[in-house]
């Protein structure tokens, strides 16, 4: 069960992909100097995370000690009856992407072969989504995976399968384009914009340049101030934490974040650091060895 993102089935990102950014790298280097904000470094508060019920996970590489948010209830009652059974036990860390996430929870990575593809397996049942909009994908954010929404439209998550998040620090120019791909997909899902995926559907087929860069300029127009009032509506310390301490702000609003890593970061570093081969699976495996409730 791979991490789904809905921004990235949509077919306009064809069109904000190929928007010019200029051919000199000084330009570049430019826009994105101007479009970042000089943020004094801010973290979660993990400290103040100790108070919820605490999860200490070992794996081969160390020890990751996880908060479980009272603010996903379903979510977190789950994933202790999990560690109380054992269930991850002897399980690997199947998935990772560096700079992104880490992802464990399946079963059937327990007696897998070297280099099969993993990520399907769970105990049979799913859990209705706990999205919350002040639950962020920040570095270190413990989240369910699940399948994508052309099958999954209610976005119910694994049984078993989470991830947690790595992440690197975002710019404003690069939140910005995260808000942007929200925005359109939030534009295109809405019927009256029907006429839009249409038309760009025609003009691919028909490979008509022209008609493509009409396209794209119309929704920039109708888009952009979709992207300003997302932008202005996020909170500054928000801002702060991704743009300082890291995350991957695009998944939010699409996954259930039920905890958070309070220690063992350079666990988490060297697990995203780990050499991957196909399907992102480590060259080398890694389990986790054991979870416990904390008192």
């Amino acid at each position: 069960m791979k991490l789904y993102n809905a921004v990235t089935t949509c077919l306009l990102i064809t069109l904000m992909a190929c928007q010019p950014k200029g051919s000199a790298t000084d330009q570049v280097d430019s826009t994105r100097k101007a479009l970042t904000e000089n943020y004094r470094p801010l973290a979660p508060d993990t400290a103040g995370m100790a108070k919820f019920t605490r999860v200490e996970m070992i794996t081969d590489l160390g020890n990751l000690e996880l908060a479980l948010f009272d603010a996903t209830p379903g979510h977190r009652d789950n994933f202790l009856k999990l560690v109380r059974s054992g269930y991850y036990e002897g399980t690997l860390f199947h998935r990772i992407i560096k700079e992104f996430m880490v992802q464990g929870g399946d079963p059937d990575s327990k007696k897998a072969a070297p280099g099969e593809m993993l990520g399907q397996g769970g105990p049979g049942y799913t859990l209705d989504a706990e999205i919350s909009d002040t639950l962020y994908h920040f570095r270190g954010a413990l989240a369910a995976a699940r399948q994508g929404d052309e099958v999954n439209p209610e976005r119910k998550s694994s049984g078993s399968q989470f991830y947690i998040v790595s992440g690197k620090a975002v710019n404003t120019a690069e939140m910005k384009d995260v808000l942007r791909q929200k925005a359109f997909m939030k534009f295109m899902q809405d019927p009256e914009n029907i006429s839009y995926q249409m038309r760009y559907q025609v003009a691919t087929q028909r490979q008509d340049g022209a008609a493509l860069q009409d396209l794209q300029s119309e929704l920039d127009k109708k888009v952009g101030p979709m992207v300003d009032s997302l932008y202005q509506k996020m909170p500054v310390r928000v801002k702060q934490i991704y743009a300082t301490w890291g995350g991957s702000p695009f998944l939010d609003g699409d996954y259930t974040v039920f905890g958070f890593v309070i220690k063992g970061y350079d666990v988490l570093n060297a697990l995203q650091n780990a050499e991957t081969g196909n399907g992102d699976r480590p060259a080398k495996d890694i389990r986790i060895k054991s979870m416990r409730i904390l008192p």
